[in-house]
């Protein structure tokens, strides 16, 4: 069974960093689409960024030169590091990977929540 598991959430002060990690297991994807979203209180889930197996990234314009999305294949784990936190960055942060991806960069580039598997997400307070 997929599994995904987020870490590294937390409070910090605007200007500040954090780095969120999800840890895949159950699957080894070769050939992959993975992605970071998040979703605030009443509000849609909005892509933030993807990464597939041949190291292209894409960011929403709103994290781009912020926010850095990559993948350790060694380990099995994705990452999101945030730097220069705004208050609008508040939200509970998902990891998600679709292991059927078949190298369709522009689908994975798109940030659409159309993923197959998710995790639990992690919470990310941006005070100001």
């Amino acid at each position: 069974q997929v599994q995904l598991v987020e870490s590294g959430g937390g409070s910090v002060q605007a200007g500040g960093s954090l780095r969120l990690s999800c840890a895949a297991s159950g699957y080894t994807y070769s050939s992959y689409c993975m992605g970071w979203f998040r979703q605030a209180p009443g509000k849609e889930r909005t892509g933030v960024a993807a990464i597939d197996s041949d190291g292209r990234t894409n960011y929403a314009d709103s994290v781009k030169g912020r926010f850095t999305i990559t993948k350790d294949n060694a380990k099995n784990t994705l990452y999101l590091q945030m730097n220069s936190l705004k208050p609008e960055d508040t939200a509970m942060y998902y990891c998600a990977a679709d292991p059927t991806y078949g190298g369709n960069w522009y689908g994975c580039a798109a940030l659409l929540p159309e993923y197959n598997v998710w995790g639990q997400g992690t919470q990310v307070t941006v005070s100001s």
